[in-house]
């Protein structure tokens, strides 16, 4: 087994782990390596040909391909370390990294630092509980995407597509220019799970029809898809007897989700958030490891690659601080959805600091305001610390603000005769409200 050391490890090269790694080197730290299975940098980009990323960041429309090189460029002209072709197979709570390639064998690795950048999977057939049997032409989404983008393959020529997240709206799209058959994007919840501009750009552009409230029960097809059943669902997402209904197909194309790569971080002892499937994080995208930090898709499913690239920099600056011993001590406090947020990062934020939040709201919601307050009602020391308001919130588009000087109390002075409360952090809660004046 070889053994090496170095101030920061970045598991992954997709753009979280890019981005971290350039922050890194730009904020002086000598030693910074990036370690990718892939063969290539750059992530689930490499296989997204079509444009819309770096609106935010470059001021401009690119193909993930191009955003990926960018970065890729960038990395290579600061001198960063890259092992390509290389699995991660363990880290432990010490920064301690196990891993194999086809050149170096059996590596292990000390760092003073790492980051998480795995990204993060789609779920399976298995995982929604569709029945029927096991047959060629049931894919994900993202696996469609690499056959036809990268492998040069048609896995079909009749699809159906169940879920509406943005790769199965992109797909739709993409499937329909290569000649391949669209039926329907059917999606069991009742309004859609991706972008605006996606259902626009993808669906009504191509007379693709979005079936809402409604999921696939089952498959036809032993050897080969042949047909899927169709059922409407209840309010409970329960299908509905009677409203069955056959479609032909000879590809279903699974677009119902992500989850982030969570095997290193439970291998670790990471505390993982049961609401974004991701670790537990403070304002510096650390876990509840310290000196082990997450960023990107592994951390929270992100809906922009510019809000991908901006966590890992989040990620690289909180590890060069701990690598300078800045991290230590100091007032955490935890931070909770309230109404109609589902999910929220960080979950803890340190006293003081100016604290990037991005979250995720569980209803749409027409003239919105996004408020958050520190304190304990049940207490009597409720404050509002942060307010914006919000034209149109809905649970595809992330929702991202910044608290400055984050407090760690907010406690009303005690009248002579109440016992003062706990000298506890005042902990925020976060939620996204109907405007009062336009109920």
């Amino acid at each position: 087994m070889k053994h090496k050391k170095t101030d920061i490890a970045v598991i992954g090269g997709g753009p979280a782990g890019l981005a971290a790694a350039l922050k890194a080197k730009q904020l002086g730290i000598k030693d910074v390596l990036i370690l990718e299975r892939d063969i290539e940098l750059g992530g689930i980009l490499r296989q997204c040909i079509h444009d819309g990323f770096g609106l935010h960041r470059f001021g401009r429309r690119m193909s993930g391909n191009q955003y990926a090189q960018v970065f890729i460029d960038d990395a290579e002209r600061a001198g960063i370390e890259i092992k390509t072709d290389t699995m991660v197979l363990e880290v432990t709570a010490g920064k301690e990294i196990y891993a194999c390639n086809n050149k170096d064998g059996m590596l292990h690795i000390q760092a003073g630092a790492v980051i998480l950048a795995m990204g993060c999977r789609e779920r399976t057939a298995s995982q929604v509980l569709i029945h029927g049997e096991r047959p060629a032409g049931v894919l994900t989404a993202g696996s469609v995407q690499r056959y036809i983008n990268m492998e040069g393959y048609l896995p079909g020529n009749r699809a159906v597509i169940l879920g509406s997240g943005d790769i199965g709206l992109i797909m739709a799209r993409r499937m329909t220019l290569e000649g391949i058959k669209v039926e329907a994007v059917y999606e069991v919840m009742p309004t859609p799970g991706g972008l605006s501009r996606n259902i626009a750009q993808c669906l009504d552009d191509y007379d693709i029809p979005l079936r809402l409230s409604a999921t696939v029960t089952q498959v036809h097809g032993r050897d080969r898809v042949e047909a899927v059943t169709i059922s409407k669902v209840d309010g409970k997402m329960n299908p509905i007897p009677g409203t069955e209904k056959r479609v032909e197909c000879d590809l279903l194309v699974l677009a119902v989700g992500l989850i982030p790569e969570n095997e290193l971080s439970r291998g670790a002892g990471i505390e993982i958030d049961p609401r974004t499937k991701g670790p537990v994080l403070d304002n510096n995208f650390m876990t509840s490891v310290p000196g082990i930090f997450a960023a990107g898709n592994v951390a929270v499913v992100f809906d922009l690659v510019d809000y991908v690239s901006t966590s890992g920099e989040i990620a690289a600056a909180g590890a060069v601080e701990y690598l300078n011993g800045g991290l230590a001590g100091g007032t955490r406090v935890p931070v909770t959805p309230g109404e109609n947020v589902g999910l929220i990062v960080p979950q803890f934020a340190r006293a003081g600091s100016n604290t990037t939040f991005f979250l995720r709201v569980k209803s749409p919601e027409k003239f919105a305001v996004l408020q958050a307050v520190s304190g304990s009602s049940g207490a009597g020391c409720e404050k509002i610390i942060f307010e914006k308001k919000c034209r149109y919130a809905a649970p595809p588009e992330m929702i991202t603000f910044t608290i400055k000087d984050v407090p760690a109390r907010s406690r009303r002075p005690a009248p002579p005769d109440v016992p003062a409360p706990p000298d506890v952090p005042a902990p925020i809660k976060v939620a996204v409200k109907r405007e009062e004046a336009r109920e």
